[in-house]
């Protein structure tokens, strides 16, 4: 890992999403930042309901956010991947304490309950209602880059 951090981090200036499929993975995270191999702005992925991985429970994520507020601070930002079923009540969560929010039919083939999705663009479109509904601003793509720091962003102009 430390080896592909320095590679791919420090020598090409890559950006990581870190996937925490537990606590421990946050603390792994912080350890490689303590190392100086990782610098923030981080993008910590929260990933439940996967096998071998958190339990869908939304005691789980609030956890989650609490220790990495403990570790990071406000150097990180992040969204949440919630598998099956979870995939629109944990992204609502994720967007209601602050965070960003991701769907996809590779996460989720519902939009509703029984209801399979036509498309990416429908789960997309029902997060976009939830978060404007909660008083969230939808970033633009380059807004996006911007944020996440990005090749092809424009630093100057946010």
């Amino acid at each position: 890992m430390a080896h592909i951090l320095q590679e791919l981090g420090e020598s090409r200036g890559a950006r990581f999403e870190f996937e925490c499929y537990d606590i421990s993975h946050l603390y792994m995270l912080k350890h490689f930042v303590d190392r100086g191999l990782v610098q923030g702005p981080l993008f910590i992925q929260f990933v439940f309901g996967v096998l071998g991985g958190m339990g869908a429970d939304p005691e789980n994520l609030t956890h989650m956010k609490l220790i990495a507020d403990k570790l990071f601070g406000d150097t990180y930002a992040f969204s949440v991947l919630a598998a099956g079923r979870h995939q629109m009540p944990f992204i609502t969560m994720s967007a209601i304490l602050g965070g960003h929010v991701r769907v996809g039919l590779e996460d989720s083939l519902m939009i509703s309950s029984g209801v399979l999705a036509r498309n990416n663009a429908e789960q997309v479109a029902k997060i976009r209602r939830i978060a404007e509904e909660l008083g969230r601003t939808i970033a633009t793509p380059d807004e996006a880059r911007e944020m996440l720091h990005l090749k092809g962003a424009d630093r100057t102009g946010i």
